[in-house]
């Protein structure tokens, strides 16, 4: 299988490194690495050509545009499959010879599962627990499935049916073709979501729990206003588009980033959202969400 791992970055250059160094230890290496750099100014560019990586340098896009721009190279250079991850994980020396032996028959998505590699028995990234339309359940506990052993629990044969983008997850490129490239215009959250329920559209989408991809604990990194707006944004289109009880949905999306930003951030930044210098942001991500008005668009 010819198979082309993208990489997208932006000013992580010793993270990226390591994450590339794991891609190059593969037991079944990718048959070419492509790093799609969004206009790092860290010495990104420096790192790639001493290591002889490929990469190709645009305008900082968001996540979006970057997996836009990796997705197309795929096509363009007639790979099967397409093997995306983010800069700052790595994955397990093992993780691609095990998806691929599942990317077969009717499964168009193979995915790792993503572990904190501080505590590589816990999830990065929860899964949600699916009803029997396989939409996330709203009115069940536990509602998230947050650990291995957990996940294991919900399936007796090794696969779940959902996974997160981007991070380890090997797709037919095929796939691809009928489901059309990731949407530039999410620029910042909701791109992998998505791309997830489009790409379930032409086929199965699992993750594999036995394939790991390792990541930092991201539930300290502080949420900036722009990743708010577009958080809230995001997920009022989301949900309208492809989930049930919208409505309920989005609430409970206002209560989680204003939970999460109380963690990251402190209480006070919640308080700035609410009456704050900073509530402009968040009633305007959610008229502009409700209007389904996709696109890079935050202004303060």
């Amino acid at each position: 299988m010819k198979t082309l791992a993208v990489i997208v970055t932006h000013n992580r250059c010793a993270l990226l490194e390591r994450c590339l160094d794991h891609l190059l230890s593969q037991t079944l290496p990718p048959t070419e690495i492509l790093v799609v750099n969004n206009a790092s100014t860290d010495g990104t560019t420096s790192m790639l050509e001493r290591k002889g990586i490929p990469y190709t340098t645009q305008p900082n896009l968001g996540s979006a545009g970057g997996w836009h721009c990796g997705i197309q190279h795929a096509i363009d250079g007639r790979f099967d499959a397409v093997w995306l991850m983010d800069d700052d994980g790595y994955p397990d020396e093992r993780a691609l010879e095990i998806l691929q032996k599942y990317l077969t028959g009717d499964v168009v998505c193979a995915s790792s599962v993503v572990v904190c590699q501080e505590n590589p028995d816990r999830f990065v990234f929860p899964f949600p627990v699916l009803d029997k339309m396989g939409m996330p359940v709203l009115f069940a506990y536990p509602r998230k499935i947050c650990s291995t052993v957990q996940l294991l629990g919900h399936s007796d044969s090794g696969v779940y049916p959902f996974a997160h983008f981007f991070n380890g997850a090997l797709v037919f490129v095929d796939a691809v073709k009928r489901a059309g490239n990731v949407n530039r215009d999410y620029f910042m959250f909701g791109d992998e979501v998505d791309y997830y329920f489009r790409l379930c559209r032409t086929g199965k989408v699992i993750s594999v729990i036995h394939a790991v991809h390792y990541h930092p604990d991201v539930s300290k990194r502080p949420y900036t206003p722009a990743k708010v707006y577009y958080f809230v944004k995001n997920t009022f289109i989301l949900n309208r588009q492809y989930m049930n009880l919208a409505g309920i949905r989005n609430v409970l999306a206002i209560i989680a980033v204003l939970g999460r930003t109380m963690q990251r951030n402190g209480l006070f930044s919640v308080f700035e959202f609410l009456a704050g210098k900073n509530h402009h942001i968040l009633s305007k991500a959610i008229k502009r969400g409700l209007n389904g008005q996709i696109g890079k668009d935050f202004d303060e």
